[in-house]
């Protein structure tokens, strides 16, 4: 890669960007065509100029018109290299399939169709090279022979155009029919989540790290703050590059050079994932369709160890299938994916697996979760759910996803990273679900995250089933403290929580008096003689001033007993006509007014209070003086200052 260029490219749309990328065997001159359409040698290594072939993948970029521009991944060919090349080939819209005609369909040509296939490439066509060392009668055996190889595959119909990269034969016609091609191709999706496979790093002299890749979804611009996966590295966009042009903005589809200031190249490798921060998070599981090839060499035995392709790394992992213990070739099933090293990805992205030992491509799939709860669902569920996740409607997907996350509210950045929808789609699905009053939103309009009606009504029935146990146990008291409410529903957050109280008080299920909770049908009763009861318990009070008994010295004084009358003394202090102090110790609210009244007219007067001189203010001993000043220090109305007491303020 030059050095980044001081000259600014306006990138901008409607220029459509198409990935493209080279499969086929080793030799059979897949660097040579790449330089023959577009004068760029995508070998860069010495070795690879020594030995002749390609190790590392190469880059070049063919503008075929002022609004298509083409961006080519050439990958190695060699057995030894499948990883090199699944890394290359992960976010292509279309794939030239190079044969040599001098040897035609060879073992890395059904490996590398292979690969194309499980990752759904959708268009391509196949580039018969070497046709100047072949004679007439043997080419056309060759493109005979390639009917019946293409057959079934998305290949099948495809152009098969010869070419010889010496003479130049074939080049004009391949370019054409690639520019036919590309116009047909989709663009990738620009309103996507920003994501960008990180396929190299290396140094600049004078910019520092920098790392490139094709961008899957969305936009980049320079200063956006960026963040590597799974290390969560954090960086900002210095400069962009996007083929061989510096520019202030890259796009979905673009090979793209991002220049990361503050992060050495020894943290970052091929595999990582460049993202913006809180967008998407690493998994160390998948559930996931997985595929077995037809001619895969043996079953797939449950738990087995593979090699996981996704974009450009490469995850060791056991492949859990969940409805039987062994997939055999050409069978599809749902599997668990447990992996031993993070990974980041997105609902509907397509993997690969390759086998443990020896290395061979085996099958692939389709994401269905890409963070799947840490407890497991009962087997028949877990079906169900990735059954709905595949071939489900949006709105079933969407459903299934805000009901999996439970008492946890799922928020939009969540369901935009676990459902393969676009944007416009995940939030007419969302409208409808709230309109339906399948989803609840939390907050105004959904900020805090959504609730599925079902885990709401749960949980509000839970309340309720809570409240109505306790006025059972306590018939007489008004009510049950936000606080114990919700220590008795320890999984509910306190926003939910609220959300679940202002719900219920809106659907006149409940009350809330003075922080009590109460069933919104709970009226606590007295009989006449509880009544009395309560009369005389404040009129105890009442007449002892500041100096007030404890609880069993007023029980007796008013001549109550039992657990009844200790209900009716804590709803005395419930209706807040008596203030707790501490303990048994409680006031009368006239003369707790009257001696907060007197401390603050003796302040008018004084700076300072000392106990001796609060005890003396309201004719009582240290016994009764100590604990209030402690009161009034927490209800901060006064203020410890050494021995003496200061107003708070």
């Amino acid at each position: 890669m030059p050095p980044l260029s001081p000259v600014c490219y306006d990138a901008s749309m409607p220029i459509k960007h198409i990935i493209v990328g080279t499969a086929g065997h080793i030799d059979h001159g897949k660097t040579s065509l790449v330089k023959a359409l577009t004068g760029i040698d995508t070998d860069r290594l010495k070795e690879e100029k020594e030995r002749g072939i390609s190790i590392e993948l190469g880059f070049a970029n063919l503008a075929l018109s002022e609004d298509l521009s083409l961006g080519i991944v050439d990958v190695p060919g060699h057995e030894r290299f499948v990883k090199t090349m699944l890394a290359g080939v992960g976010g292509i819209d279309l794939v030239i399939l190079v044969i040599g005609a001098d040897e035609g369909v060879m073992p890395q040509t059904r490996e590398h169709l292979h690969i194309c296939e499980l990752l759904q490439v959708q268009q391509g066509l196949v580039a018969l090279t070497k046709v100047d060392l072949v004679e007439p009668d043997w080419l056309e055996m060759v493109r005979a022979d390639l009917s019946g190889f293409l057959a079934g595959t998305f290949l099948e119909g495809a152009p098969v155009i010869p070419v010889s990269s010496v003479s130049g034969q074939g080049v004009p016609e391949l370019r054409a029919a690639l520019c036919e091609l590309a116009e047909t191709v989709e663009p990738k999706r620009h309103d996507g989540i920003f994501r960008l496979p990180i396929d190299r790093v290396f140094t600049i002299k004078g910019f520092g790290t920098v790392i490139t890749g094709t961008l899957w979804s969305g936009t980049v611009k320079v200063g956006d703050e960026v963040i590597v996966l799974p290390q969560e590295l954090r960086s900002r966009v210095r400069r962009l590059h996007v083929h061989g042009k510096t520019v202030e903005q890259a796009w979905a589809g673009q090979r793209t050079a991002v220049n990361l200031p503050g992060l050495e190249v020894e943290q970052l490798d091929r595999g990582n994932l460049l993202a913006f921060p809180g967008a998407l998070k690493p998994t160390m599981a998948l559930d996931v369709s997985l595929a077995l090839l037809k001619d895969a060499p043996r079953a797939l035995r449950n738990r087995a160890r593979v090699r996981f392709h996704l974009g450009t790394s490469e995850v060791l992992a056991r492949a859990v299938v969940l409805d039987r213990e062994e997939l055999n070739p050409g069978e599809e099933a749902f599997a668990h994916l447990r992996l031993e090293a993070s990974t980041t990805a997105l609902a509907g992205d397509r993997y690969v697996i390759r086998s443990y030992s020896p290395a061979v491509t085996i099958g692939g799939g389709s994401i269905l979760d890409p963070t799947p709860p840490v407890r497991r669902r009962p087997r028949a569920q877990l079906l169900e759910h990735l059954k709905v996740l595949r071939t489900g409607t949006s709105g079933q997907q969407v459903e299934r996803l805000v009901l999996q996350a439970g008492v946890t509210p799922v928020s939009l950045d969540t369901l935009r990273a676990s459902a393969s929808l676009d944007e416009t789609t995940l939030k007419g699905e969302l409208k409808r679900l709230i309109e339906a009053g399948v989803a609840v939103p939390l907050g105004g309009k959904g900020e805090l995250g959504y609730l599925h009606r079902t885990t709401y009504d749960r949980l509000a029935a839970e309340i309720l089933s809570r409240l109505e146990e306790f006025h059972r146990k306590e018939p007489l008291k008004e009510g049950l403290s936000r606080e114990e409410l919700r220590s008795k529903l320890p999984q509910v957050g306190p926003t939910l929580f609220s959300r679940l109280l202002q719900g219920l008080v809106e659907e006149r299920r409940i009350a809330i008096d003075r922080e009590k909770v109460r069933h919104y049908l709970h009226r606590p009763t007295f009989s006449a003689e509880e009544q009395a009861l309560k009369g005389r318990l404040e009129a105890v009070y009442r007449a002892a001033a500041f100096q007030p008994p404890d609880l069993g010295q007023a029980l007796a004084q008013a001549k109550g007993t039992g657990q009844a009358a200790v209900t009716i003394f804590h709803r005395l202090a419930d209706d807040g006509a008596i203030i707790k102090i501490k303990d048994d110790f409680y006031l009368h609210r006239d003369h707790y007014e009257r001696a907060k009244g007197m401390l603050l007219d003796h302040f008018r007067l004084h700076a300072t209070v000392t106990v001796p001189e609060f005890k003396d203010l309201l004719g009582v001993t240290r016994k009764f003086a100590i604990p209030l000043l402690e009161h009034f220090d927490s209800v901060k109305l006064t203020r410890r200052q050494g021995d003496e007491r200061v107003p708070y303020a």
